[in-house]
């Protein structure tokens, strides 16, 4: 695999911005201090992952966000704006979360891993978005919460992602309570993958993204799209459906050059194949 060299400069129009270097596409979430999932930023977030499936310089995404909130939810003020609706706001608000359901699908379907990259308060649909993601990579003062019961508006959406993600009872204690956990108790919990120091933040996540650039993007794409089908089947699909995703691995050049490559004692070179 030839090394990517090319850097793309920041896009800074919109509510998110873009940079792509070395393989490595980070998504920020432009649009402090709430960073809010309005129904701009989540078109804006789920066009940009759409084009990196057609990007073959992109072969990992980072999710992060400016400021000191990472993601605050649902743009609740916009939500409230249309309550003076005819229909009380009914309409916009399935639309609303139509869309928070597209992009949190668009991120688990989605054939590039996507690491989060947590700094600050991740709340309800903001959590959400962490939990969709493949990884999740948290500084020491990232919060988590799902508060939607202390207001009235019990988080069942963002329900969908983080019960997929740590235990029923942890769930339900996030869920009943609206208390906020740190992120410690978040790593505890199965929601994060790893805890660092905010200085290094960055400097790790890049690290993970390039670890992960450096494979088979092949490959990745097959055991990623597996992951997921194989957790929503019974034990026996599930070793029928991985047993023949493993053959059509096998059958792959990548396959045949890593396993050669490993015999030979020698580094692999893929070509995506």
């Amino acid at each position: 695999m030839a090394e990517i060299l090319a850097i793309k400069p920041v896009a800074v129009e919109g509510p998110v911005t873009t940079r792509l270097d070395k393989g490595v596409l980070r998504l920020t979430l432009s649009n402090p201090p709430a960073n809010a999932l309005s129904l701009g930023v989540m078109a804006a977030l789920t066009a940009e992952l759409d084009r990196a499936k057609h990007d073959k310089a992109v072969r990992v995404i980072v999710l992060s966000a400016a400021g000191k909130v990472f993601c605050a939810g649902h743009d609740l003020k916009e939500m409230t704006a249309r309550r003076a609706d005819a229909d009380r706001g009914k309409a916009f608000f399935e639309e609303t979360f139509a869309a928070c359901a597209t992009l949190m699908q668009a991120i688990v379907r989605h054939p590039l891993p996507v690491i989060a990259e947590v700094d600050g308060l991740a709340t309800a649909a903001g959590l959400q978005l962490v939990a969709s993601c493949d990884l999740a990579i948290a500084s020491h003062e990232a919060t988590f919460c799902t508060p939607g019961v202390n207001i009235g508006l019990f988080c069942s959406t963002p329900m969908v992602a983080l019960s997929r993600n740590v235990s029923r009872k942890q769930a339900m204690e996030m869920l009943l309570t609206g208390e906020t956990i740190d992120a410690a108790t978040a790593k505890e919990f199965g929601l994060v993958n790893r805890v660092v120091p905010r200085e290094y933040l960055n400097q790790i996540v890049t690290k993970y993204a390039q670890t992960i650039a450096s494979k088979s993007s092949l490959v990745v794409k097959i055991g990623k799209e597996a992951f997921y089908a194989q957790a929503e089947m019974g034990l026996a699909d599930a070793y029928a459906y991985t047993g023949r995703v493993m053959v059509e691995n096998m059958l792959a050049r990548d396959a045949e050059e890593g396993i050669g490559a490993f015999i030979g004692k020698r580094k692999p070179e893929w070509t995506d194949e």
